[in-house]
């Protein structure tokens, strides 16, 4: 592993903390403190993830043309502003203002770090290197919560300077992404082209995969937590839940070597994994029920991102790569927005349950679409041209 994939992934790691410091109570401290209700926070995830429906187009157009050091430090920049102004936050509309400025900032931190990886990686290494990558980044995202339990439960620090150490946690990968600036190869023979957006109408039933996934995901960041709560989970119990997801997630990208010989087969598991988490979820009661519930879901979360970028990229011309990255992870965005959007008033109108239910009918659903057409689910390495 060269140089530059270590410090990318070292960021992946850094910034992992800081989520999973911060993410975890960022509803519990909106619902208990702030005073918001279900539909509220379907909003702020809403708020969070709806930039990312726009703006990896356009960051996917600057990666092919300036330096993605330089516009990861961008977005490293805003996001330790925006959490540390979720510290002095007084009302709902504030936090769904600061979490917009997070979702500009994430926009600048996932593609430019996989712009990073897909140019220093070949056909051959790419799925692993980006799987590392990820993996840091859910260590990370599982040490996070162990820092968050040792603050809240041992120092007894308040959820507004847990923000804040989240925020100065984050704030030092600008250092490494200046570092990794220097290292990083520009290029500029690309003019401006939302070719991207044609390039992934290529991949329908990858979109519909996806979006079911991240739209599920983006529940299990938004509104879970608080879901948590309700249920009688404590917040050390929320955060070691999370810490439980988190070393799911690790176990799975070590070994998404031999899961990506089976692509298809794998994102199959992958949603019943998802869609069986999501209904143990919706019938637990304690502590271990939600930790396996967590584990299933973590497994199929994992192993379903990389997966599912490498059948785009082994399909798509490498001098396209940033432009493509844009454009998947705007769906990323898209499924986002939807899994909040709908999740919380679901709850709010059926029950704190309801949303885990629907969406485990929908995997259902899925599942049969994607048996159906898995031979479109296997990468395909082509000539870059």
């Amino acid at each position: 592993m060269n140089k530059v994939l270590v410090l990318v992934n070292i960021t992946g790691l850094i910034i992992g903390v800081s989520y999973g410091l911060h993410g975890p109570i960022l509803p519990i401290f909106a619902k208990n403190i702030i005073g918001a209700t279900y539909s509220e926070l379907g909003f702020i995830g809403l708020a969070n993830f709806i930039p990312y429906m726009f703006i990896p187009i356009f960051v996917g157009i600057l990666l092919d043309k300036f330096n993605k050091g330089y516009l990861l430090a961008i977005g490293t920049a805003i996001n330790s502003t925006s959490i540390y102004l979720l510290s002095i936050a007084q009302s709902v509309p504030e936090i769904m203002g600061f979490r917009i400025m997070t979702g500009i900032a994430h926009a600048f931190f996932w593609p430019p770090c996989q712009a990073i990886i897909a140019n220093e990686s070949n056909e051959q290494t790419r799925v692993r290197n980006i799987s590392w990558f990820t993996m840091f980044f859910v260590m990370g995202f599982m040490i996070g919560p162990l820092l968050g339990t040792v603050f809240l439960e041992g120092l007894d620090v308040t959820y507004r300077i847990l923000f804040q150490i989240a925020s100065f946690i984050l704030a030092s990968t600008i250092i490494f992404a200046l570092v990794i600036s220097r290292k990083s190869i520009t290029n500029h023979h690309e003019r401006f082209s939302l070719s991207s957006i044609k390039e992934m109408k290529k991949f329908p039933e990858v979109i519909i995969l996806l979006i079911f996934c991240t739209s599920s995901f983006g529940i299990i960041l938004s509104i879970y937590p608080a879901f948590l709560n309700d249920s009688g989970m404590s917040d050390t119990d929320i955060l070691l839940l999370y810490f439980a997801f988190g070393i799911s997630r690790v176990i799975s990208l070590a070994l998404i070597g031999k899961f990506s010989r089976k692509t298809s087969q794998t994102l199959i598991v992958a949603i019943i994994a998802i869609s069986v988490g999501l209904a143990i979820s919706a019938v637990s009661d304690s502590i271990i029920m939600f930790a396996i519930a967590l584990v299933f879901m973590g497994f199929g979360f994992s192993i379903f991102f990389p997966l599912t970028l490498e059948i785009i990229l082994s399909k798509t011309s490498k001098r396209m790569s940033g432009k493509i990255i844009g454009a998947y992870e705007t769906v990323f965005g898209i499924g986002w927005a939807i899994g909040p959007t709908l999740g919380g008033p679901i709850a709010q109108s059926f029950g704190n349950q309801s949303p885990y239910l629907v969406f485990f009918i929908i995997g259902i659903a899925v599942t049969v679409l994607a048996i159906k057409y898995r031979k479109k689910l296997e990468p395909k390495r082509i000539q870059n041209s």
